[in-house]
């Protein structure tokens, strides 16, 4: 799917005001015809943008949460008391995951805080090879990058801290109360809203290069949504008046605090406060690794984020990226 041209950007720049625009007024404003911009539309629409027509009206775009702009984002960051934000907005990419790690092979200069935010990616990537649904303007698709000096075993945790950043967020914008599943995962009423991908590049004593991706559903349309194989939910149903430009400034912003309290005592002082969300906390869940499952009661996570479970009155800690958890079925 090739990145959309200048003309379907303008057509989105004006559906994006609110309510009906003519594809008449569209055609005059860029000086195209009126069946050039019912192709466009149709083009749009098959990107997985919710754009309907009404008769004696126009067209209409079914999206609160607007669309990426770096001026607006900086500002918002500023109002929060951030210095400049070093944000960069791309229309579609494969996965801004994979685009900052490409990067880090190529650019030694890429500054630690770097942020590359999408409209659309062609292949978003959860964990464990996942794919992500990233439809164009409907969700945030945001990555992140970060130089941590101590080496890839001090990595080990920030997920975790990843999450509180995504909770200190939604709690500051809408008072929502999320919940944490570990290793990743961001939870709403038992259903999934945002997702975490931290991917690693570095020697295991020296600088370690982290890529932090972090989606979260914002207006998730129903096509895209039957090929999702779990529960969730986006933030449309829960809060009006999404700003998605507002919601990148607060990531930043609380991204950046709590990978500064993560930088200088680890998990010290937030595993508690994790384990206050702890999704499942004392349920049956498995754990499985592709090769084996087991299960037991979830206790939380320890202080270098391995997640607790009992067994037979034991209690273990378990890490690595390629476990996976879940409620278990009983």
């Amino acid at each position: 799917m090739k990145a959309p041209d200048g003309n379907k950007l303008a057509i989105l720049q004006a559906l994006n005001t609110g309510g009906f625009i003519s594809g008449q007024q569209l055609g005059e404003q860029l000086g195209i015809s009126r069946a050039a911009v019912g192709k466009h539309i149709h083009s749009l629409q098959e990107m997985g943008l919710d754009i309907f027509k009404v008769t004696g009206k126009g067209y209409c775009l079914n999206n609160s949460a607007g669309l990426l702009n770096k001026d607006k984002i900086g500002q918002h960051y500023n109002e929060l008391g951030g210095s400049t934000a070093n944000v960069e907005v791309q229309p579609i990419i494969d996965s801004t995951n994979s685009e900052l790690m490409r990067r880090l092979q190529t650019e030694v200069s890429l500054p630690s805080g770097s942020v590359l935010v999408a409209e659309m990616q062609q292949a978003g990537r959860g964990r464990r090879g996942r794919v992500w649904q990233s439809p164009f303007g409907a969700n945030l698709y945001f990555s992140y990058f970060w130089r941590l000096d101590d080496g890839l075993q001090a990595a080990m945790g920030v997920s975790i801290a990843v999450g509180l950043a995504v909770y200190d967020t939604l709690k500051a914008l809408y008072q929502l109360d999320v919940e944490l599943k570990w290793p990743n995962d961001i939870y709403l009423n038992r259903e999934k809203l945002a997702g975490v991908l931290v991917e690693l590049d570095g020697q295991p004593q020296g600088p370690c290069q982290l890529v932090i991706g972090i989606g979260i559903n914002l207006h998730m349309p129903e096509s895209v949504s039957q090929h999702i194989d779990q529960a969730w939910t986006d933030l449309s149903q829960h809060e009006q008046g999404l700003d998605k430009n507002k919601l990148v400034a607060y990531l930043c912003f609380y991204l950046e605090k709590r990978l500064a309290q993560y930088q200088q005592s680890g998990l010290n002082d937030m595993y508690l406060q994790w384990n206050q969300l702890n999704a499942f906390a004392g349920e049956c869940v498995e754990l499985n690794t592709g090769h084996r499952s087991w299960r037991g009661i979830c206790e939380g996570i320890d202080n270098q984020g391995g997640v607790r479970i009992r067994q037979d009155g034991e209690v273990k800690s378990y890490y690595g990226g390629e476990i996976s958890l879940r409620k278990a079925e009983l």
